[in-house]
């Protein structure tokens, strides 16, 4: 009898051990969540900025060829700014050649309603290059007066987290 005492084997897991594992999933998941949705909000603020390409296109071309900003939309030769959505992004506005996208729609309530500003500028040999958010010109650059960029990126604004590091 006391030989089967001695040799007894253990099958499976402990209480203690499962809870040890089980709280190691709890931290774990407590960090990954909130960094997959900042890589998600990101995502949505990428799509603005890509939508506002052919806003960029348009304005630069409008500048090659009349040299002055365009006040518009309509001038600039793009849809009005309420006909330019995304998933994500509720408008595109033109206004003094300055591009502002407007978030909304699906987006995540953090950037539902903020804007972010893409402001034009020319360097001496005409070639136009965009400020976005907070980003500076090069000091080369000739920042265009009339643009009107109403930029959300302000301490009430998008996060510096969420934008692209072209922007920050």
């Amino acid at each position: 009898m006391l030989r089967d005492i001695g040799r007894s084997i253990q099958k499976g897991f402990t209480l203690i051990e499962l809870m040890i594992v089980i709280a190691i999933i709890g931290i774990l998941a407590a960090i990954a969540i909130p960094a997959y949705q900042d890589y998600l909000i990101r995502s949505q603020v990428s799509e603005g900025l890509a939508m506002a390409s052919a806003s960029k296109a348009a304005v630069a071309e409008y500048y090659a060829n009349f040299g002055t900003w365009p006040a518009s939309n309509i001038i600039a030769g793009v849809g009005n700014a309420s006909e330019i959505e995304g998933k994500y992004v509720a408008g595109i506005a033109v206004n003094g050649g300055g591009i502002t996208v407007t978030y909304g729609n699906d987006a995540n309530t953090r950037i539902g309603t903020q804007t972010l500003g893409l402001t034009p500028g020319a360097s001496v040999n005409g070639d136009v290059v965009w400020k976005c958010g907070r980003s500076n010109f090069n000091s080369n650059i000739t920042f265009a007066s009339g643009a009107s960029a109403t930029s959300g990126v302000t301490s009430s604004g998008l996060d510096s987290k969420y934008l692209p590091s072209s922007c920050r």
